[in-house]
């Protein structure tokens, strides 16, 4: 599981920086991953049908909040959403490639 520095130990009385910004959503992001994988990984290890339910449910809102944060950081970091752009690119040619 991720482990970061706390941004917020004690009174931090101050506002973000850019760079502060940026780096606490990336922070973000990776909480909502890890309740990704937490939420379902209970609802695999579960046959009651309706904690799987709930479960999925609540994964694939943490799921909409990546998104949401993702959104975000690209506005934050132009350059950085270049270089996500990128990685896209490279893999849709590794799929094209795939299906000839």
């Amino acid at each position: 599981m991720p482990c970061f520095p706390n941004p917020f130990i004690g009174e931090v009385n101050k506002k973000f920086t850019k760079e502060e910004l940026i780096q606490a959503i990336r922070q973000d992001i990776s909480g909502e991953l890890e309740a990704i994988f937490l939420y379902d990984a209970h609802q695999m290890a579960t046959d009651n049908v309706l904690a799987k339910k709930v479960l999925s449910s609540i994964r694939d809102e943490e799921k909409v909040h990546v998104g949401e944060l993702f959104t975000l950081l690209r506005h934050l970091d132009p350059t950085e959403a270049d270089l996500f752009l990128e990685g896209e690119s490279e893999v849709r040619e590794i799929i094209e490639s795939l299906k000839k």
